[in-house]
């Protein structure tokens, strides 16, 4: 996948509306948990190894046409945009999970915690903790065509946070609920990177390579067709996921804007931060948007399972990772807009600062 970067870039009215969505399956989910209890109490029940099995699946059926459009022979470009990609990789995998950490601990354990069930503090961090661990992987190609990024980059940055997240989210999930003072299943954690990076990432290279055997035309054509399954899987496990926490939601609404303080605070943080490297670096435009978009979004269906696979369907984390579901696409299309907006003052000061 390829695409021009100067052409404008479509993000479709479903996308568009992606908030709109969520929230409606909240309101079904709940509705479902409310009116047909036993229903969804015996789907959470179903699970081999703590791995629900219809949300597995679900899950695989959101990640795998994602990974499809990634090309990891990009990697070979890293060296044309070493400064890009430099900050890319310090705010995913220096700031980002660590930043979050630090943010759940002021507003949830501290400054929130009054409104929150103290029952769930830990679980709500470990969630907000799993949300920023995981580097966008689909989404950050529409963000990077909506500001004209370099279609390369985006790429290439993408191929190698996803070569890291197969070794580095473990450790870094495991080290921060260590901080956190929160119980790391370590069994479980291994069997969720296996679960849901390992595995899918091998299906979709592999896939990847049969279609592109046949030409490059049905790579493309196979992606149009399998990716509603995605987002459609994506909204359906959310119905699954708010039918169980559905009671807990009626019972203290508050809770969804309080998680998403957080999360809006450390999306603004990242983009804003690797907005202004690349450009004290001297980095083009078309290379710092998609480098600071990718380091302001998150992977949130990874997210979502992982959660759901270590702590349950009715945890904390889990809901705090829909949480990072609802506000994300408003949020990225502000971010977007910033970066189109800012673009002359952006490439006053990069051409200063390469002409040292």
């Amino acid at each position: 996948m390829n695409p021009d970067a100067g052409t404008a870039p479509a993000m479709s009215g479903f996308e568009r509306y992606l908030t709109l969505w969520v929230a409606l399956c909240i309101v079904l989910g709940i509705g479902l948990g409310q009116l047909l209890p036993g229903t969804t109490q015996a789907l959470g029940r179903w699970q081999v190894a703590e791995v629900n099995l219809p949300v597995g699946v679900l899950i695989w059926v959101m990640i795998i046409p994602m990974l499809l459009k990634v090309d990891f022979s990009a990697l070979a470009q890293v060296r044309q945009h070493w400064r890009g990609i430099g900050v890319t990789l310090l705010i995913n995998w220096a700031v980002k999970p660590f930043s979050m950490a630090l943010l759940a601990w002021i507003f949830i354990r501290v400054l929130f915690a009054p409104w929150l069930p103290a029952e769930q503090i830990d679980s709500y961090i470990a969630g907000l903790i799993l949300l920023a661990a995981a580097p966008c992987t689909a989404m950050v190609f529409v963000w990077s065509r909506l500001t004209g990024g370099n279609a390369l980059f985006t790429l290439t940055q993408v191929a190698l946070n996803d070569t890291i997240m197969v070794f580095a989210f473990a450790p870094i999930v495991a080290l921060l609920l260590g901080l956190s003072s929160i119980s790391v299943p370590w069994d479980t954690l291994l069997l969720s990177v296996l679960l849901y990076i390992v595995i899918p990432v091998i299906l979709a290279q592999l896939a990847r390579r049969m279609l592109l055997a046949r030409g490059p035309a049905a790579l493309e054509q196979a992606l149009a067709r399998i990716g509603p399954w995605s987002t459609a899987a994506l909204l359906l496990t959310l119905v699954l996921l708010f039918a169980f926490q559905g009671e807990a939601i009626l019972r203290q609404p508050l809770v969804i804007a309080l998680l998403a303080v957080p999360i809006f605070i450390q999306v603004l943080l990242n983009a804003g931060l690797a907005y202004g490297l690349n450009r004290a670096l001297g980095e083009r435009h078309d290379v710092a948007c998609p480098s600071a978009l990718i380091g302001a979004s998150n992977f949130f269906e990874l997210a979502v399972a992982a959660a759901i696979s270590l702590f349950g369907f009715e945890s904390g984390a889990a809901l705090a990772t829909v949480v990072g579901v609802l506000i994300e696409v408003p949020l990225m299309l502000w971010v977007v807009r910033m970066v189109n907006r800012s673009k002359g003052w952006y490439e006053a000061g990069s051409s200063r600062t390469g002409s040292r």
